[in-house]
């Protein structure tokens, strides 16, 4: 999977990039994140929770990301990677750049992923479509954040709550959890639950 988009970002380029580097304003704005948490004494990795639904596959996704090729304020590359237990995996780059514009900022991001398991198997279409879907959200969360708009900020906010909050996947599918085995309270359950899913489907 390729995708390109850029955004303008209503604040000067400097505020863009320290916006980008802070990790509780990049928590609150991406879709379903749960946490991210410094990976060690490493000042450039984290690692990451979140949850995300792709077609009628819902689950939590727990991985590593590292901030590679840093050229403050202009830009630097993402490497990451993510499991999503039996839903399967996610990994890939993203570049990610920052251009004057005026008293705005041009923001370009190429993001190139590759994905396996069962959400593989539900077909590139539907996999496209909800990475556009999460990055339009994240980026519309992150650009009411900049703009200062206290209202915006809220629902910003509010959207982030309901979809962590929702523990159950589209078209009814139970969300599959991503850590180790015994990881979270009714995880077995949840693995039986999933089971009787996909042989109805």
């Amino acid at each position: 999977m390729e995708m390109t988009q850029t955004r303008q970002l209503p604040v000067a380029q400097q505020a863009a990039w320290a916006a980008l580097n802070d990790t509780a304003l990049l928590k609150q704005c991406i879709p379903g994140c749960e946490s991210i948490e410094p990976d060690g004494d490493l000042g450039d990795a984290y690692l990451l929770a979140l949850t995300a639904a792709v077609g009628p596959v819902k689950a939590r996704f727990k991985g590593r990301m590292a901030l590679q090729d840093i050229q403050a304020p202009d830009s630097y590359t993402i490497q990451f990677d993510g499991q999503g237990g039996t839903a399967g995996f996610g990994k890939g780059r993203a570049h990610v750049t920052l251009a004057p514009e005026g008293e705005h900022t041009l923001l370009t991001y190429t993001v190139n992923a590759q994905v396996g398991g069962k959400i593989a198997q539900i077909g590139s279409r539907l996999v496209d479509a909800a990475a556009r879907k999460m990055a339009d959200a994240f980026f519309d969360r992150f650009t009411a954040a900049l703009g200062g708009d206290p209202q915006a900020q809220a629902e910003a906010q509010a959207q982030g709550e309901t979809t962590t909050a929702d523990d159950t996947a589209t078209d009814g599918a139970p969300a599959v959890d991503g850590g180790a085995p015994g990881e979270q309270n009714g995880e077995s359950k949840r693995k039986r639950s999933w089971t009787a899913w996909i042989s109805k489907s």
